[in-house]
C-alpha cells in the first residue's frame, strides 16, 4: 500500500501479559531473531526512511505467544479464480453492495465458531475506476479517497494481484482450523470496496479478528513487513477506544509468527525495528468496531523484497505466518 499521511505514533506500553504467555514468548522470539539474522544476510537494509512519513520509534518488540500450526497446504493455484459472494453475486456485481465475498466454514476445528476477515487490499479493477475510488469518504478524523489503486513491483506485479492470491491461501488454511472467513472482496465487483465499507463488512461480520493484506511501495533500500495498529481515536463515526489493546495482541502475535514462518525482518524504514506502527489515519482501521490489523508484506519497489513477493513459494508462507498468528490471537 503506498500511503501518505502524518507522522506515525509509537506504540503505548503494554500490559504485563500471563505467565504461559510470556514463557511462550521466550520460547520464540530466539527464533524470530535468527529468522531476522538469516535475512541480514540475504539484503542488507537501506537507510531510514518513513513511507512517505516520518519512522516511528519504540522500545518494545514484535511478540507472538506459542500457536497451532495451521496445515501448511498451496491452494490449486497462485491465483485462485474470483467467486460469486455469499449472497450469489457474480462479477461485476454493485459497487454499492454491501456484502462481503463468503466462504462455508470446515466442518470442524479449534476455530470452530469464529469469524474472520480478510480485506485484500485494493481491487484488481480500481486501475479502470479511478473517478470513483478518488471520491472522498469520512474516515472518523476527516475526510479521505474511497480507495487507491494501490502500487506494484517495477515489472508490474499489482499489489491487488498479490493481496488477493495471500487472502485465498489465508482462507484455506484458516478454514482448515474451523474458522468461518469472509473476503471484503474477492475481483467480484467493478471496484473498491471503499475503505470505510471494509470497515462495516467487519464490524456488520461480528469478527473475531480482521486483517488488511498489504504490500508497500516505499523506496528502493527499504525492506521488510510492518503490521500497522489502530491508534486511540473518536472523532465524528470513529471511536477505537474498545479495540485498541485486543488488536495490538493481534498484531503483535501476526509479527512475531510472520517472522518465524518466512525468515522475513520487520521494517528498517518505520517502527523502529519492531515491526509495528501505530496509525489513527486509516478509515479502515478507525472505523473499526472489531480488533483489526493491516500487515504491510514487504516493499514492492525494492528489487529484493519485490523477489519475495513475486513467489509463489513465499507468499505461502507470508499466509502461513499471517494465518498462525491469528490461530493465536483467537486461541488466547
Amino acid at each position: 500500500m503506498s500511503y501518505t499521511g502524518p507522522g506515525f505514533e509509537p506504540p503505548q506500553p503494554r500490559r504485563p501479559r500471563r505467565g504461559p504467555l510470556t514463557v511462550a514468548l521466550a520460547a520464540l522470539v530466539p527464533g524470530a531473531l535468527l529468522g531476522w539474522a538469516v535475512y541480514a544476510t540475504v539484503g542488507g537494509s537501506g537507510d531510514d526512511k518513513g513511507a512517505a512519513g516520518s519512522a516511528a520509534t519504540s522500545a518494545s518488540t514484535p511478540s507472538a505467544s506459542a500457536s497451532v500450526p495451521a496445515t501448511s497446504r498451496a491452494p490449486s493455484s497462485s491465483g485462485a479464480s474470483p467467486t460469486a459472494g455469499a449472497d450469489g453475486k457474480k462479477p461485476g456485481a454493485s459497487p454499492t453492495d454491501t456484502s462481503p465475498s463468503a466462504s462455508v466454514p470446515a466442518a470442524s476445528g479449534p476455530l470452530k465458531g469464529k469469524v474472520v476477515v480478510i480485506d485484500p487490499g485494493h481491487n484488481p479493477g480500481n486501475v479502470q475506476h479511478t473517478t470513483e475510488i478518488n471520491r472522498q469518504v469520512d474516515i472518523g478524523t476527516n475526510r479521505k479517497e474511497c480507495d487507491t489503486t494501490g502500487t506494484s513491483t517495477n515489472d508490474g506485479y499489482a499489489e491487488a494481484k498479490f493481496t488477493l492470491d495471500v487472502a485465498h491461501r489465508m482462507r484455506t488454511l484458516l478454514q482448515e482450523q474451523g474458522a468461518t472467513v469472509r473476503l471484503t472482496q474477492d475481483a467480484d465487483r467493478p471496484f473498491g470496496p471503499c475503505v470505510d465499507e471494509r470497515a462495516r463488512i467487519g464490524n456488520k461480520a461480528e469478527a473475531d479478528a480482521v486483517v488488511s493484506i498489504h504490500a508497500d511501495g516505499s523506496g528502493a533500500g527499504n525492506r521488510g513487513f510492518h503490521v500497522i495498529l489502530p491508534g486511540a481515536v473518536r472523532a465524528g463515526a470513529a471511536d477505537t477506544r474498545s479495540i485498541v489493546e485486543p488488536s495490538r495482541e493481534l498484531g503483535e502475535r501476526i509479527a512475531g509468527n510472520f517472522v518465524r514462518v518466512t525468515g522475513s525482518s520487520p521494517s528498517n524504514y518505520v517502527g523502529g525495528g519492531t515491526g509495528l506502527v501505530t496509525r489513527k489515519d486509516l478509515g479502515g482501521l478507525n472505523l473499526s468496531t472489531v480488533p483489526k490489523v493491516f500487515i504491510e508484506c514487504g516493499n514492492m519497489r525494492d528489487s529484493k523484497d519485490a523477489a519475495l513477493l513475486t513467489s509463489g513459494a513465499w507468499r505461502q508462507k507470508a499466509a502461513q505466518g499471517i494465518s498462525d498468528g491469528i490461530v493465536s490471537f483467537l486461541r488466547g
